[in-house]
């Protein structure tokens, strides 16, 4: 991925669809003061994100993030906003806001969009290394939410998605030796790529919500 895109490489491996199934049980049945949680379709340790590194919003916000999924089968091409289940997302920040004890002050997040389309000739093994990498460095840098990833298309496209505790946050997870390696790879592995930048706004008490396009 070229440079500051501050996201691992998206990958679809043919493998890992019953692993993110699995992944997907096990964040549903996550209990709201576990410390570690999966965040990724990957689940080792040195993948999970330690809630004691975040304050109160971004703590539940990653928890609530646990129910993203995509709600159309063109995610890949269709608007962003109109992919996935932010509204059940949101509702179920609502109750682990109110749950908590502790409120929820307004905050903005930081989101990537990576849509892409891979070469024929991409090894996807290869893809998958690269990507796993990538994502295990950025959450050792600190403040990496929530990272998802669809399925190829027909015509090889794909959208993956990053939730960031801010920009600053993204652009120094992106600045690894890992993700040097995937973004040197771009070229190689995608016939085409793009960045899009969006900006979650959570209000007081998630009143209300809108993700709306990043601008500084």
């Amino acid at each position: 991925m070229a440079a500051r895109t501050q996201t691992a490489l998206p990958v679809d491996v043919p493998a890992f669809s019953r692993e993110k199934e699995a992944i997907s049980a096990l964040q549903n049945d996550l209990l709201p003061q576990d410390r570690f949680i999966v965040q990724s379709p990957y689940s080792d340790p040195d993948h999970l994100l330690d809630l004691d590194t975040l304050n109160n919003e971004n703590a539940l916000l990653a928890q609530a993030l646990a129910r993203l999924r995509a709600t159309r089968d063109d995610y890949a091409t269709a608007p962003y906003t109109e992919s996935f289940n932010w509204s059940e997302v949101i509702g179920e920040l609502r109750q682990l806001a109110k749950s908590s004890g502790k409120g929820f002050k307004e905050t903005s997040f930081y989101i990537v969009a990576f849509r892409s389309q891979i070469k024929p000739s991409t090894e996807y093994s290869h893809l998958g290394e690269l990507d796993k990498a990538a994502h295990a460095e950025a959450v050792a840098s600190g403040g990496f939410l929530k990272y998802w990833f669809g399925s190829l298309d027909a015509e090889l496209r794909n959208l993956a998605t990053c939730m960031w505790r801010s920009r600053e946050d993204a652009v120094e997870g992106g600045r690894g030796p890992a993700h040097r390696k995937a973004a040197g790879s771009t070229r190689a592995l995608y016939a085409f790529w793009k960045i899009d930048q969006h900006r979650l706004v959570v209000r007081d008490n998630v009143d209300s919500w809108e993700i709306v396009p990043w601008s500084e």
